[in-house]
């Protein structure tokens, strides 16, 4: 397959995501615009929307973890309708060359121990791909890695991100505008908690250092009841209700 590389110049024409468009990507867009010149990359498949990944240094990344000298995908996907066809492996070595390019220790991402999760990469795959466990957070997730420099000092998590907790009651959202799809979702589960009476409070991460200190792996979307980590998986307004006990 053809891959096309998304940049500065360039991005304001793309449809970066296939299922949001309008206001929802504009937020995504204006992410990517500041995160290019920290070394931000980002490759699609020629048919939009369908295979992408994107990858930054891990200096630069907007996850809680240690791992100077390395390269950190912020995500890996093809869509349902083109896996079984070696995208995912086209798009990995993509990555791999760069890393080998600038001289990294190599590329690390995060997964869900033991099973697949919303949002984060497939641990089967990675594993296949030679990729292991360097970190595992209480909260289920876990840090992977791919060496390519011999010797080289493992990432690990922040403690923050390993042992993910909040002191507020009630619900407490931590997200980035990485993510359309938090641009669309977000306001509607407010609405939903405060016509129900639920405490919910949300903390938009805007700038690199706050991303790189929030108490959870995830930064995209963490979600917290009552101090513990409850998911990464970005809520609708119907799912939020029900997981809060309020749903009709």
């Amino acid at each position: 397959m053809d891959y096309i590389r998304v940049t500065r110049e360039n991005i304001d024409k793309e449809h970066i995501c296939c299922a949001m468009s309008g206001k929802q990507s504009l937020a995504k867009k204006e992410w990517l615009k500041q995160r290019f010149e920290e070394g931000l990359v980002f490759y699609r498949s020629a048919e939009r929307g369908k295979c992408f990944i994107e990858y930054i240094p891990a200096e630069n990344a907007w996850v809680p973890i240690d791992a100077a000298g390395w390269l950190y995908i912020n995500c890996l996907w093809v869509s349902g309708s083109m896996k079984g066809h070696g995208y995912s492996s086209e798009l990995l070595e993509e990555c791999l060359r760069d890393a080998k390019a600038q001289g990294k220790n190599g590329v690390c991402i995060l997964c869900a121990e033991g099973r697949k999760r919303e949002f984060l990469a497939d641990p089967k795959f990675l594993t296949h791909k030679g990729f292991k466990v360097s970190d595992i957070s209480d909260c289920g997730i876990n840090l992977m890695y791919l060496p390519l420099a011999e010797s080289a000092q493992l990432p690990k998590f922040k403690a923050c991100a390993k042992h993910p907790k909040v002191e507020e009651n009630g619900f407490v959202l931590y997200y980035t505008d990485q993510c359309p799809y938090t641009y669309y979702w977000v306001p509607k589960v407010q609405e939903a908690a405060k016509e129900h009476g639920i405490p919910f409070k949300t903390i938009h991460i805007t700038e690199k250092e706050t991303a790189q200190n929030v108490p959870a792996p995830v930064t995209t979307y963490a979600l917290f009841r009552d101090g513990k980590f409850v998911t990464q998986s970005i809520q609708s307004d119907k799912k939020f209700l029900k997981l809060a006990g309020a749903a009709d």
